[in-house]
């Protein structure tokens, strides 16, 4: 199974029904999507299939035709990523905010046994690309960090924004330029949510990781 334009997957009549044990968290940056799941695979005995460890992976198995902002991102340098260029274009041309290999999470999902329910996370998981593999709406949820939430956990953080941005020659710039991104990717996942009617849940900086977990957990009708 291969996307298609903007990653879109071409989704059979009957790929909903195959996926209905398949639970998504998708959600902005720094809005603790892996923890929220690795907590319900725990208490529920599910599998965890996190999107970030298989980028590696998909990366790989993605060809130029198939990914072609992908592969262009990975021909830069450090400094061609995260410092020369402006959040704006960082946000258009990131080839996993455009849905490349998306199709391949697909794959691999349909791939795992039926049981027991699997909880998939990541930020990958555009709202567009989910909502056809819903068998009911109940199975996705997103989560929207706060402006101060998100600033909060980069400050948590050993650098505004994750470690590799020290292997640029400006590593504040790249910094300011990552956050500012993924403020732009949240906003369009909260437009994108509601315009789909999917279900998503505010963090804040007055969330404990326990309310968050049984608001999710509300969310999926558990």
């Amino acid at each position: 199974m291969q996307p298609g334009q903007d990653g879109e997957v071409a989704a059979a009549p009957e790929l909903a029904a195959r996926l209905r044990h398949v639970f998504w968290i998708g959600g902005g940056s720094g809005a603790g999507k892996s923890t929220i799941a690795r907590r319900l695979a725990d208490r529920y005995g599910w599998r965890l299939y996190a999107t970030d460890d298989v980028m590696r992976d998909h990366a790989g198995r993605a060809t130029p035709e198939e990914a072609p902002l992908l592969h262009r991102f990975m021909a830069m340098d450090m400094d061609e990523r995260w410092v020369n260029r402006s959040p704006e274009v960082m946000l258009e041309t990131f080839h996993w905010f455009r849905g490349e290999g998306f199709g391949l999470i697909v794959e691999d999902l349909l791939r795992l046994p039926r049981e027991p329910c699997v909880v998939v996370e990541g930020f990958r998981l555009l709202p567009h690309l989910v909502k056809p593999l819903l068998d009911v709406p109940r199975q996705a949820v997103w989560l929207l960090p706060t402006p101060d939430f998100r600033q909060a956990a980069f400050r948590s953080r050993s650098v505004p924004g994750e470690e590799f941005v020290w292997r640029t020659s400006d590593p504040a710039r790249a910094g300011r330029n990552l956050v500012e991104r993924d403020r732009m990717f949240t906003t369009r996942l909260e437009e994108e949510t509601g315009r789909l009617r999917l279900r998503t849940v505010r963090v804040d900086t007055a969330t404990a990781e326990d309310e968050l977990a049984e608001r999710v957990t509300r969310a999926f009708g558990l």
